[in-house]
C-alpha cells in the first residue's frame, strides 16, 4: 500500500509527461518552452483534443465557435443572486457550471470551456458591484476575458500574457483534480460531471489554494532588506514559503521559468508594478539561498505558484480569483484526460487494506 498513491502508475497517457527529475514539461509532444513561445489558447485545445472528440478543430472554426459559445452561456449569470454572490468565486463559477447539460461530444467540449471564462469576469464584476460584460465572439479566448473582467479592449501584451498562462497550465500529469476527472469519466458520466469533480478537488489549498499567499508573503515582507529575516522567522515558525517546492519537482519547477518570461513583455512596456517585482525577485533570491542553508537534504525551488500570483495581479485578477483563472486554463487538460479515459481505459477501481476492528469470535 502506498499512501497517497505515491510512485503508483494509474494510467497511460498521451497528454502530458512531467519529469519531475529534469524538470521537463512535455505536452502532447511539445516541450513547455517551445509551447508558450508559439501557441494561444485555441492552439493548445486543438493539441490536446486531436483524435479525442469528433469535430472540426481547425483553428478560425474552432475560435469562431468557442467565440459563440462564449454568448450562449453568458445568459446563464441572470441565475446569480445576492446568496450565491456571498460565496468564494471558485464555488460560484463550479454552481454555474452545475446547471450546464451534460455529454461527451464536442458542443459539450466546448461549452465547458467558454463556461468559466465567462463567469468568473461577471462573478468579479458583480462582486465589485458593476455590471457584467457580455463577451464578443470575435475575439480570442484571452483578449475576450481581459475585456470581460476591465471593459475595452486589452493590450497586445496582456493577451499574449495570458495566453502564455493557459497554455502553460493547460496540463500536467495526474495531479489531484486531473485524476478526479479520469475518475468520473471512467464510470461513463458526461465531461459536466468530470470538470465539477475536479474542480471540487482543485479549490483544496493543498492543490490549487497557493498563489494568492503569495502575495500575502511578498505584501508581508514589504521591502527588500525585510526578506531575509522574514524568511527565517517564517521557518522558525514551521511556515511553508509559498510558492516554493513541488510534489512531483525536484529541480526548478518549467513553469515557473515560462511565466517569468511571460512577465517581461509587461514589464517593459510599464504593465507591472516594478517595485513588487524587484520584490519578488529579492524574496526568491534570498528564499532560495536560506531554503539551501536550512534543508540541504530536501530540493526547494520555485514552483508554478510564485510567478502565477505575479502574473495573474498585472493582469487585474484578484487574489481570491487565482483558483478560478487556473480552473478556465486547466478544464481543457480536464476534458482531454476524460475523454482519454473514456475512449481508452477502464472503471478506475483500486483495492484498499482494511485496518479497523475484526468482528468478534461467536
Amino acid at each position: 500500500m502506498k499512501n497517497g498513491l505515491e510512485d503508483v502508475i494509474a494510467a497511460e497517457t498521451q497528454l502530458s509527461d512531467v519529469d519531475g527529475e529534469a524538470g521537463r514539461l512535455v505536452i502532447r509532444g511539445v516541450s513547455l518552452e517551445h509551447l508558450v513561445d508559439d501557441a494561444s489558447y485555441e492552439d493548445v485545445v486543438i493539441l490536446l483534443l486531436g483524435g479525442l472528440i469528433e469535430g472540426n478543430l481547425q483553428k478560425e472554426e474552432l475560435r469562431r465557435r468557442l467565440g459563440h459559445m462564449r454568448t450562449e452561456v453568458f445568459a446563464d449569470i441572470r441565475t446569480i443572486d445576492d446568496h450565491i454572490l456571498e460565496l468564494p468565486p471558485v464555488d460560484i463559477m463550479r454552481a454555474l457550471i452545475a446547471r450546464l447539460p451534460d455529454g461527451d461530444d464536442l458542443e459539450a467540449a466546448l461549452r465547458l470551456l467558454a463556461a468559466p471564462a465567462v463567469f468568473l469576469p461577471a462573478i468579479l464584476r458583480l462582486k465589485n458591484g458593476d455590471k457584467p460584460i457580455a463577451p464578443s465572439s470575435s475575439l480570442s479566448q484571452s483578449a475576450d476575458i481581459l475585456a470581460m473582467l476591465g471593459g475595452g479592449l486589452p493590450s497586445a501584451e496582456k493577451v499574449k500574457a495570458l495566453d502564455a498562462y493557459l497554455v502553460t497550465i493547460s496540463d500536467h500529469g495526474l495531479n489531484a483534480s486531473t485524476f478526479a476527472s479520469r475518475v468520473i469519466a471512467s464510470t461513463g458520466a458526461g465531461l459536466t460531471s468530470s470538470v465539477l469533480g475536479a474542480i471540487g478537488a482543485l479549490k483544496g489549498p493543498l492543490h490549487g489554494g497557493a498563489p494568492g499567499p503569495v502575495l500575502d508573503m511578498l505584501d508581508a515582507i514589504g521591502t527588500q532588506e525585510n526578506a531575509k529575516a522574514w524568511l527565517n522567522q517564517a521557518l522558525d515558525r514551521g511556515e511553508r514559503l509559498m510558492g516554493f517546492g513541488h510534489r512531483v519537482y525536484r529541480v526548478r519547477d518549467p513553469r515557473a521559468d515560462a511565466l517569468k518570461l511571460a512577465l517581461k513583455p509587461l514589464i517593459d512596456v510599464g504593465q507591472v508594478d516594478r517595485e513588487r517585482i524587484e520584490l519578488a525577485n529579492a524574496v526568491e533570491q534570498a528564499a532560495l539561498m536560506i531554503l539551501k542553508e536550512r534543508k540541504p537534504d530536501r530540493p526547494l525551488d520555485v514552483n508554478v505558484e510564485f510567478y502565477t500570483a505575479l502574473l495573474l495581479d498585472a493582469l487585474g485578477f484578484p487574489r481570491d480569483a487565482f483558483t478560478g483563472v487556473f480552473a478556465i486554463g486547466r478544464t481543457i487538460g480536464w476534458i482531454a484526460h476524460a475523454r482519454e479515459q473514456a475512449l481508452k481505459g477502464r472503471l478506475i477501481r483500486p483495492r484498499s487494506v482494511y485496518v479497523g476492528p475484526l468482528p468478534r469470535a461467536a
